[in-house]
């Protein structure tokens, strides 16, 4: 019988630094500009440009997250957090999320209120700042962009400040149409089109996060076809216990119960099933119990059996 755990570093020291550059970065060309819109909006009675500003904060508010997760789940394990704290760039991910699905509710409201009643808006103002910001933000949407994207924390504070891009064209091709034909209610409609964007980038962050908060596989990973492909490895009897799951973003494992015929070298089994599990599925985390296969192991589910609980379905070699 073998059980053997593998760990691999993560101390992609030189990337994690280089992202907190970026987004440091993105953050003082946010928070710069910020401040302006609000002062403009007011004065420009541009309920377009307030919700520029009022995404801006939650920019500002998502990279300073992303930047703090960042910190925490660079800790090494200890204690009982045998994983370490590199959820806490989920948790990150997760509060994007969910504070973009919040703010898609009162800027909806807000848009859908001034379509019914307009206030008058003032396009030539809402022009200058629109154009303004969409050059500050392609710049931090530019640096974020460069950051590790694969993790959902960067992608979190990405795509607050993605649709903050979007919410600037929207609002300077509302300014336009406002001074050119005098429809205020362009500006309503501008910001409902960024409410929308919001609502879809939001719902992906809250959904990609969840998955991870329940274990889910990796996105794109079947469990039964990795079952199967580990069973019809030479020698392997039957798979079972079999589970696929992603600590954070980029760092899957798996673990599984695996026997094989009793004439077999537990130990090369295993090695060759790490090595299908990496070539092909890029999961490097393995825990691997490999046994013979005895009667007694085959009885999954019996109330004498090795595995009385068994978890999933086993994988069988075809015939």
């Amino acid at each position: 019988m073998s059980g053997d755990a593998h760990g691999h570093g993560h101390g992609h020291a030189l990337t994690k630094e280089a992202d907190r550059r970026y987004l440091s970065g993105a953050l003082v060309l946010i928070v710069a500009f910020m401040a302006g819109e609000v002062v403009v909006g007011l004065i420009a009675h541009s309920l377009a440009l307030i919700t520029d500003a009022g995404h801006m904060l939650t920019d500002a508010a998502a990279i300073v997250v992303a930047l703090i997760a960042m910190r925490i789940a660079a800790r090494p394990p200890q204690g009982g957090f045998t994983y370490g704290l590199r959820r806490a760039e989920i948790i990150s991910a997760q509060l994007n999320g969910i504070t973009l699905l919040l703010l898609t509710v009162y800027f909806a409201y807000e848009g859908v209120r001034r379509l019914i009643a307009p206030p008058e808006v003032r396009g030539g103002l809402v022009v200058i700042v629109g154009l303004a910001g969409i050059v500050v933000n392609l710049a931090a949407t530019w640096l974020i962009s460069r950051a590790n994207r694969s993790s959902l924390n960067v992608e979190g504070a990405f795509q607050h400040v993605l649709n903050d891009l979007y919410a600037f064209i929207a609002t300077t091709i509302a300014g336009l149409v406002i001074l050119l034909t005098g429809w205020s209610q362009a500006d309503a409609l501008a910001a409902l089109v960024v409410a929308a964007l919001m609502l879809k980038a939001g719902w992906g962050l809250v959904r990609d996060s969840g998955r991870v908060f329940m274990e889910a596989a990796p996105a794109g990973m079947n469990p039964n076809e990795i079952g199967g492909r580990m069973a019809a490895l030479g020698s392997v009897v039957e798979v079972h216990d079999l589970h696929v799951w992603e600590v954070t973003s980029g760092y899957a494992a798996l673990s599984a119960h695996v026997l094989v015929d009793p004439a077999a070298d537990c130990h090369a089994v295993r090695l060759a099933t790490e090595k299908l599990l990496h070539a092909t599925y890029g999961i490097e985390h393995t825990t691997l119990q490999v046994d013979h296969a005895t009667p007694e192991l085959l009885s999954i589910g019996d109330q004498d059996a090795h595995c009385r609980a068994p978890h999933g379905p086993s994988h069988k070699p075809a015939k």
